[in-house]
């Protein structure tokens, strides 16, 4: 394989490492590993050369000056090398070579020419295209004379570039040299340093590439991992602000939090932090979105650095969530750990090791703010900042708990996250008529129109609820003051309608009332218009009878003024 610059390279097998050199070591140079004992030297060039065998055809010689081949081959075997499998077919050979400082002399030319015949002829025995060389300094241990061993050195490097071998050499390091002769570094085409250091009881193992001929490479340091999956580099601080983004939302499990933002929840691959003092409900938050994650059957990793997976599942039954279940059925992946069990790199390449194996869609850590006490602030903000880089690169939603003071500045985290955040969700416990009561605020949501209202934030055996927003005389008003103003509104209300009621009654009252006195004037009104009627009847009777009478006095008495008629009797 040849990088951009036309230099051929090997690839090691080790996870990162061959990514951030662009291919691997230098085809046919040799390549200096250098560190203190027990930072993993031998296990590099071991990976190095069984990687070769298995995967890329090239057989490999294993040239040890201190251990013997079975412990070298009984070292790996909980790695999965199978060494000895490789030894039986051929395609990897262990040559031990015991030196005894006390039985060599310099004289006259002295030489490695000896090293040289056992070399050619194990590289012959199975072909060999890699060699390491496992470690350096019991070669050159009899060497007194600083101009012989300056030659030796070059010669050796000359003849395993003569034979185009892709070569390993480990070397211890030396007191203010990178190996203990200081000549090696000037004569590899590339020189790799392991450092297992160890600050505030806390031990760390980094990787730095000290010089690369030919070719361009990261030169930073970079966290290491050794563990049953063997050697494994992280080059997470290369990453950049180049990443794609996705305009896809995704529920947070609480169904009034969607609401806050429009219905649809957050933004998948966004960074969100859940901030709030002690029992504000932090975890209850991320165990939220860990739940609605699982039930889209999407994988999640939850990095916790204060409970176990089975404190933690206990304590989310009670708001009636499950996350048993998701384990079982590998969709939730658990991931304990202290924060003083590990450096602050160390931490960070296990996260990044664990997502790249999980593939989770969501990962919550919980809570960040634990690392502030073991680390420094700067180192802490660096490490959680190539966290947050990483995760955005993978378009993986994040969710990132902090611990906040309760007598300082509820708005500022203790790791100063909030600005590397695209959403920020602040839990309060607010103090009234003697208790507390728990409040949400959406402080901050990128890309998205949000509710800028405080919610009452309550747990119960159904999960969160977040109460509508209530105003009172003196502002929003939660738990008991919430309360006793609503049955205080109530009873008022009670009151006013009470009140309302008695009116009308009083109205109806009267209005029947008055109808009834209306229809006796009515009937009165009748009964004097029916009198009016008979005495008007009674009067024309009276009048006619009257004029009956008159006319009946004129005709008898003959009344010469009474018509013809009138004197006629009838």
């Amino acid at each position: 394989m040849a990088d951009t610059y036309g230099i051929s390279k090997s690839p090691t097998g080790i996870d990162g490492f061959d990514d951030l050199t662009s291919g691997g070591l230098p085809t046919g140079r040799p390549t200096l590993v250098c560190g203190a004992a027990g930072c993993g030297k031998t296990l590099f060039g071991a990976t190095f050369l069984v990687h070769g065998a298995r995967e890329c055809d090239e057989p490999g010689v294993f040239v040890t000056f201190e251990e013997r081949p079975a412990d070298l081959i009984s070292n790996v075997a909980s790695l999965g090398f199978g060494l000895d499998k490789l030894v039986a077919d051929d395609k990897v050979y262990i040559e031990h070579i015991a030196i005894d400082p006390a039985e060599l002399a310099e004289i006259g030319d002295y030489n490695l020419e000896g090293l040289f015949i056992r070399l050619e002829m194990a590289v012959e025995q199975v072909g060999a295209k890699r060699v390491v060389l496992d470690t350096i300094e019991s070669l050159f241990s009899a060497f007194t004379n600083p101009a012989i061993l300056r030659a030796e050195i070059r010669r050796l490097f000359d003849w395993l570039k003569e034979r185009e071998l892709t070569t390993v050499i480990t070397a211890e390091r030396g007191e203010g040299t990178l190996t203990r002769r200081g000549l090696e570094e000037y004569v590899s085409d590339c020189v790799i340093l392991l450092d297992h250091r160890v600050q505030n009881q806390i031990s760390t193992r980094r990787l730095r590439i000290v010089k690369y001929r030919g070719t361009a490479h990261g030169t930073n340091e970079y966290p290491f991992l050794i563990d049953e999956d063997g050697f494994s580099v992280l080059p997470v601080s290369s990453l950049g602000l180049n990443y794609a983004v996705s305009d896809e939302r995704i529920s947070t499990g609480i169904p009034d939090l969607d609401a806050m933002l429009g219905g649809g929840g957050f933004h998948r691959g966004s960074s969100i932090l859940v901030s709030g003092v002690a029992g504000a409900g932090k975890s209850s938050v991320a165990a939220s979105f860990v739940d609605a994650s699982c039930r889209r059957g999407e994988k999640t990793l939850f990095f916790s650095f204060e409970e176990s997976a089975f404190q933690t599942a206990r304590n989310m039954r009670s708001i009636g969530i499950d996350l048993q279940q998701w384990m079982k059925r590998d969709l939730l992946h658990y991931v304990a750990a202290r924060p003083t069990l590990y450096g602050l790199e160390m931490h960070l390449a296990i996260m990044v090791r664990e997502v790249a194996r999980f593939q989770p869609k969501l990962v919550v850590l919980d809570p960040v703010s634990a690392f502030a006490a073991p680390g420094d602030m700067t180192e802490v903000q660096a490490m959680l900042l190539r966290m947050v880089d990483f995760l955005k690169a993978q378009q993986i939603t994040a969710v990132f708990t902090n611990l906040t003071d309760a007598r300082g500045n509820e708005t500022q985290t203790e790791v100063g996250l909030s600005s590397m955040m695209d959403a920020w969700i602040l839990l309060l416990n607010r103090e009234s008529n003697g208790e507390y009561n728990r409040e949400l605020y959406l402080l901050k949501a990128r890309g998205m129109d949000h509710s800028n209202q405080v919610r009452e934030f309550a747990l119960g055996d159904s999960g969160i609820n977040l109460s509508e927003p209530y105003l009172g005389e003196g502002g929003a008003l939660t738990g008991s003051s919430r309360r006793a103003f609503e049955a205080k509104t109530r009873r008022e209300k009670s009151a006013r309608a009470a009140e309302l009621s008695r009116l009308q009654q009083q109205l109806d009252h009267r209005r029947k009332k008055l109808e009834a006195q209306i229809e006796m004037l009515k009937t009165d009104l009748r009964s004097d218009e029916m009198e009016l009627e008979r005495m008007i009847e009674t009067e024309a009777t009276y009048l006619a009878q009257l004029q009956s009478d008159e006319r009946e006095l004129r005709r008898s008495r003959k009344d010469s003024h009474a018509s013809k008629d009138e004197r006629e009797p009838k």
